[in-house]
């Protein structure tokens, strides 16, 4: 945490000198000590120190300035920081002055020149103005602020950016007190919401994706001009690779197109994962993992999005979403997949204000005390329930099925059972989702055994439905895909006519190579995969394998 601040102002750099030097041996512990000779520059330090979310506790200033007197200085300096406490420095004809300004402006104290000896004259005021303030003193947040609209698809989109990257930050409404001295403080209008306030104090009005990731010290682009074999996806699967491709020597870059972790990254508890009998947090997982990465020289790109594949020379260039390429000797595809959009009518409208795809815990806060509804029967959407239903008011489970028994652990719907405020509802499906311009309020929901529509209340939607893989980006023919999208590797490839004329060498293709001799493909995105954490971390582990084995023949 950063120190409390005490700002002193005198014209007279000789004065100053001599308090700063006081001042430094008293404070310097617990205070950071900022001085200067001129008012204007001090009311320009404490503007910036208010954007960067700084906090004074103590003003100091010379009443006779050329610039300002320093009772004007002190009033306007209190309009940043009002809790601050405010002594003046004067001369014994100024007490008049001083003494008025305890009225007009609510001086604290006023100290006579000179104030020797310090330890009989200065430090017992000012310790007892320290104290009092200390008082009252709340420290603020230190780090990012996101300021917006709550039910913002855009807002949402930062929010779960930033939660998704593990990357602490501070939600302010953009209606609320703090939201507006925060919109005139960086002079930001509404149309610029939401806008990023970083700890520097610089303020991104609606920012891109990519340019927040640099000002947060992220790569979104490549460094080297070749690597041994880059990873597309940084989930469970991709992270395993990243680390073992690291730790074996290959050069290895990993590109994620949101966020590392993947559908995992955002589970708020893996309890069936081996060696952690209490459980632990898709972010936690993530957060280990990616510090075994980093910690091997795994060079991360994130958010960027790889555009297209094509093979030169037993090369593999790989087009970004921003054009540029990267060239590299083999390739793992570990993009996983992602929710299917409910099928609703109205739920796109929502999308963002409302109705969320994941996010449990990015929206858990803003759902106190209201009316949810999860859509899905898997594990990702039982343990995004049990979380909401810690700050949820009731938390509706709709399946198309009777239970859950069919697809979901048993460990979580004992939980499930056990939680009061959880219902769950089979052979429900919503028909449609209503509710005024900004946020959801209402959702048509059909049984599907009577084909009757029910009309309930509801504040928030979130769905957890289908495995859609992420393989949209990949050309059909160059990369051999199923009929649901997912991508054929090893023994597949040969087992029909259409895979068989697709296989290029001949050697078979290895356990989890693609169509592509060099190209290999792990975890969800991959056709008949298990579906699980574990699996996809041992899939990841095993492909490095195969690329070792690659490169040795190329």
């Amino acid at each position: 945490m950063k120190k409390p601040v005490i700002l002193s102002v005198d014209d007279d750099q000789q004065v100053l000198r001599s308090l700063k030097r006081d001042l430094r041996n008293e404070y310097k512990s617990d205070y950071r000590i900022i001085s200067t000779t001129s008012a204007n520059e001090a009311l320009e330090a404490v503007e910036e120190l208010k954007k960067k979310g700084e906090t004074i506790a103590l003003f100091l200033s010379d009443q006779r300035m050329p610039e300002m007197p320093g009772v004007d200085f002190l009033e306007k300096a209190r309009k940043f920081f009002p809790d601050a406490k405010r002594a003046l420095l004067t001369a014994y004809s100024d007490t008049q002055a001083a003494i008025k300004a305890i009225n007009d402006v609510q001086l604290d104290y006023y100290l006579l020149k000179p104030w020797n000896p310090p330890e009989e004259k200065l430090f017992p005021v000012l310790n007892e103005l320290l104290e009092d303030w200390k008082l009252s003193y709340r420290p603020g947040f230190q780090g990012v602020k996101v300021v917006g609209y709550q039910y913002s698809p855009k807002s949402h989109n930062i929010k779960d950016w930033l939660a998704s990257n593990l990357k602490p930050y501070q939600w302010v409404d953009a209606q609320s007190e703090k939201g507006q001295e925060l919109l005139q403080l960086h002079n930001c209008e509404n149309k610029e919401l939401p806008f990023v306030v970083l700890e520097s104090g610089d303020a991104l009005p609606n920012p891109d994706l990519p340019v927040l990731a640099e000002k947060l010290g992220m790569s979104a682009s490549a460094n080297e001009p070749m690597y041994d074999v880059v990873i597309v996806g940084g989930g469970p699967a991709g992270m395993a690779a990243a680390v073992y491709g690291g730790s074996e020597g290959l050069n290895t870059l990993m590109i994620e197109k949101r966020a590392p972790g993947g559908q995992a990254g955002t589970s708020s508890r893996i309890e069936n994962y081996l060696g952690f009998p209490s459980g632990l947090s898709g972010a936690e997982l993530t957060r280990r993992a990616m510090a075994q990465t980093l910690r091997f020289g795994v060079e991360v790109v994130t958010p960027r999005e790889v555009a297209d594949v094509r093979i030169q020379d037993n090369y593999k260039i790989l087009t970004l979403d921003d054009g540029s390429e990267v060239k590299t000797r083999a390739v793992i595809l570990t993009t996983g997949v992602e929710y299917r959009h409910l099928p609703a009518e109205g739920a796109d409208k929502f999308s963002g204000a409302g109705v969320y795809y994941g996010a449990a815990m990015t929206e858990a806060n803003a759902c106190s005390n209201k009316i949810v509804y999860v859509v899905g029967g898997g594990n990702s959407a039982g343990q995004g329930a049990v979380y909401l239903s810690k700050f949820a008011k009731e938390v509706h489970i709709l399946i198309r099925k009777p239970d859950l028994t069919s697809s979901m652990s048993s460990y979580l719907i004992d939980q499930i059972d056990g939680i009061e405020n959880i219902k769950v509802h089979g052979y429900r499906q919503i028909q449609e989702v209503n509710g005024d311009d900004d946020r959801v309020e209402q959702l048509l929901i059909q049984n599907l055994e009577d084909d009757s529509v029910i009309d309930a209340a509801a504040d928030s939607v979130f769905v957890f439905i289908g495995a859609r893989p992420r393989t949209e980006w990949i050309e059909r023919g160059q990369i051999t895909i199923d009929k649901r999208g997912f991508v054929v590797t090893g023994r597949d490839l040969t087992a029909t006519k259409e895979g068989a004329t697709k296989w290029p060498l001949e050697r078979a293709p290895y356990l989890l190579e693609t169509s592509q001799p060099g190209v290999f493909a792990a975890g969800d995105v991959r056709s008949g995969a298990m579906n699980r954490v574990a699996s996809a971390v041992g899939e990841g582990a095993m492909a490095v394998k195969f690329v070792h084995a690659y490169l040795a023949e190329n």
